[in-house]
């Protein structure tokens, strides 16, 4: 255990014996599980993380714990896009952001001192006093990206995605149907749904075009370099 979570230890008992708090000693347990894991971590695997250890207390017990936790500063939640709550620690005057990958699920974490000062900045032009905030940055990671095929179908795209429209299989006529939507070949476009079997949903600039699945799997694409087109979401 480092020297901060030793502190954050001392702190953490000498909070819950002011507050009156029942099961000290089992909560401490549950703390020490806790300061041991740097991810982000749901109520059941961090029950599971204490029975390994031959320290078996049922799921709401840590949950109640880590609620407690939350409630004095010792640790904060999050729902990413998949809604499951998790908890990480809170260190008292640190902040970081996310990354979150939306085909592993894997959560990075970063800090960059301009985006901070940059979003304060922000704030003042507006006349805002800002208390808190919170960025999740959704796309796909490297290892994941280093296994993407580098050309697909439009029909295997995910939500998110943007692509540049590289070929559109199928001859002149194919050719024609695609530009007779409003798109072309070398057109930048984001992904806004794929509902599996049924219909692809893409925007470019203000448009929405909405395709079947067959138009779909004869589009072929891949996947932007947002500085040869100007940054994501232009």
């Amino acid at each position: 255990m480092n020297q901060n979570h030793i502190y954050e230890r001392k702190q953490f008992e000498a909070l819950f014996r002011q507050e009156k708090i029942d099961r000290l000693d089992e909560r401490l347990a549950v703390l020490d599980a806790f300061l041991a894991n740097e991810g982000h971590i749901t109520a059941p695997e961090l029950a599971a993380i204490l029975k390994a250890a031959r320290k078996a207390y049922v799921v709401d017990f840590v949950e109640e714990t880590l609620e407690l936790m939350c409630r004095y500063g010792f640790a904060q939640k999050n729902r990413f896009d998949n809604g499951i709550l998790r908890y990480e620690h809170r260190h008292l005057g640190q902040h970081h952001d996310h990354m979150i990958c939306t085909k592993c699920k894997k959560i990075v974490e970063f800090e960059n001192d301009r985006l901070e000062a940059l979003q304060f900045h922000i704030a003042r032009e507006y006349g805002f006093h800002m208390l808190q905030h919170r960025m999740e940055i959704y796309g796909i990671c490297g290892d994941c990206l280093s296994e993407h095929v580098s050309r697909m179908p439009l029909s295997m795209a995910r939500p998110g995605e943007r692509l540049i429209i590289k070929e559109m299989v199928g001859g002149n006529k194919a050719r024609l149907r695609l530009m007779s939507m409003g798109l072309k070949i070398g057109d930048a476009i984001d992904v806004i749904n794929n509902y599996g079997n049924g219909q692809v949903v893409v925007g470019m600039d203000t448009q929405r075009y909405v395709m079947g699945r067959g138009i779909a799997q004869k589009i072929i694409v891949e996947i932007a370099d947002p500085v040869d087109i100007g940054g994501v979401g232009k």
